[in-house]
């Protein structure tokens, strides 16, 4: 494990860009853990046991290389769809902005999509980003975005865009606005156990779907993400990297609505020394 995460180290102080998957969780076998209790439990989980997997296996020849960006992956479990089934599966993202700007949004879908082996996901939601404590979200912060993934619609890398815990005036604001107009609306029911009543009458007027999700707030904190670097490997210097997004993906059947693989993707970088 020393000499592991010696030469991790000495790979990620001359990295600026590291770039982890897990591949497709379902292939992990004995590096499962059976039950997270959450998903911010299972990220970090995701994130120490690709750590571990990945700097147990590092090739001299990567430590030759020292490369600028670094792929940080579990080599087993990483599953492309197969061409022939493409049209039997709904691929489906989530993104979360941990501490990027709204550039960062096409290299996170292009990664999931070549990771996929696939040309486009069927959907992609984008969880509210991140705004200053005692700020309320506004149409603002979220044009940015929306316009990233207007033009990723409009490039075909992405079929159907939608938002996650917006209220209805929110929604509404953004449905005004935008050119391409968003599908779906995810609600958490940890924070109302019932859909409000003008939501869901304005969800039905102009077709949005509501969804349900029981994500955090905040997924990812810059914190946690360096606590799980350190614990993970303690030969380096866990507080000079900062993630930027998280991208969580899953590819079901659509005939039998089973999951057939499901993983997560995030972008970090090393700060400016």
């Amino acid at each position: 494990m020393g000499t592991d995460s010696r030469a991790a180290g000495l790979l990620l102080r001359r990295a600026s860009t590291l770039h982890l998957q897990t591949g497709n969780l379902l292939n992990w076998g004995r590096l499962r853990k059976k039950c997270p209790s959450s998903h911010r439990e299972e990220l970090r989980d995701c994130i120490q046991k690709t750590l571990n997997e990945w700097s147990s296996q590092i090739s001299p020849d990567l430590v030759r290389e020292l490369p600028d960006v670094l792929e940080c992956t579990v080599a087993h479990a990483v599953e492309k769809i197969n061409p022939d089934e493409r049209e039997e599966m709904k691929v489906s993202a989530k993104l979360f902005i941990v501490g990027s700007d709204s550039s960062s949004m096409r290299s996170a879908v292009e990664m999931a999509c070549s990771a996929l082996g696939i040309a486009q996901l069927d959907s992609v939601i984008i969880a509210s980003p991140p705004v200053e404590d005692g700020v309320n979200l506004a149409l603002e912060h979220l044009q940015p975005y929306w316009e990233e993934l207007e033009n990723l619609v409009q490039t075909k890398k992405v079929v159907a865009i939608g938002t996650s815990d917006l209220d209805k005036a929110q929604l509404e604001q953004l449905y005004q606005w935008a050119q391409v107009k968003p599908n779906s609306n995810q609600v958490n029911l940890a924070s109302c156990c019932v859909m409000p009543p003008d939501l869901t009458a304005f969800a039905k007027e102009f077709d949005i779907q509501l969804l349900t999700h029981n994500d955090p707030k905040e997924l990812l904190s810059e914190a946690s993400f360096q606590e799980a670097l350190q614990e993970s490997l303690p030969d380096i210097r866990a507080n000079e990297w900062v993630p930027l997004w998280v991208l969580r993906y899953s590819v079901i059947v659509k005939s039998r609505g089973i999951i057939k693989s499901k993983g997560y993707i995030i972008q970090a970088k090393r700060r400016d020394s």
